[in-house]
């Protein structure tokens, strides 16, 4: 909990640190818009949140995932390819074994960026089955209730994790 509130708080505070601009994707690749995670906390663990700017290039196989803070500074680049997952920030760069560990380092929950490419375009992933529901679908142990541009994920375990995006304009 005290790596995702250090995350959090480096996300608000990182107007002069930044990393430095990442080679261009391919514009079919890009989605980009705002994105907000909050854990929820109970009796013992305060919860914990955060909120940024965003740029998801690629697919779930090879690909990049890039946090802006309010002030516009890239302050986190996530980067994966199969076998290799690294996470890069102004002061550190660390690798993990695979997308999972990486938000679960992060943010103390396991977050599934494969199926966050196709939950971003109102769509469950193809990769795992899925039910529908009367707002959108369940999938992976998460309500998902997409409103193009928004999406709403909300994890049914505990913690509850809710996961909210915004799609910018003509995405």
């Amino acid at each position: 909990m005290r790596l995702a509130a250090a995350f959090i708080l480096a996300l608000g505070l990182a107007g002069c640190a930044q990393l430095p601009p990442a080679p261009p994707a391919s514009p079919e690749s890009r989605l980009s818009g705002r994105i907000s995670v909050t854990v929820a906390g109970d009796v013992h663990n305060r919860g914990t949140g955060g909120a940024a700017s965003f740029e998801l290039f690629g697919g779930p196989q090879a690909g990049r995932l890039e946090l802006t803070s309010p002030l516009g500074a890239l302050v986190a680049r996530a980067s994966w390819q199969p076998g290799r997952v690294t996470l890069q920030t102004p002061n550190d760069e660390r690798r993990f074994d695979d997308l999972d560990a990486l938000t679960r380092e992060l943010l103390g929950e396991p977050i599934p960026v494969a199926a966050l490419f196709d939950w971003l375009q109102a769509r469950p992933w193809p990769a795992a089955p899925h039910k529908q529901t009367a707002a959108g679908f369940e999938q992976l142990g998460w309500r998902i209730e997409p409103k193009l541009p928004s999406l709403v994920a909300i994890r049914l375990a505990e913690p509850t994790v809710t996961l909210r995006a915004r799609l910018d304009s003509g995405e």
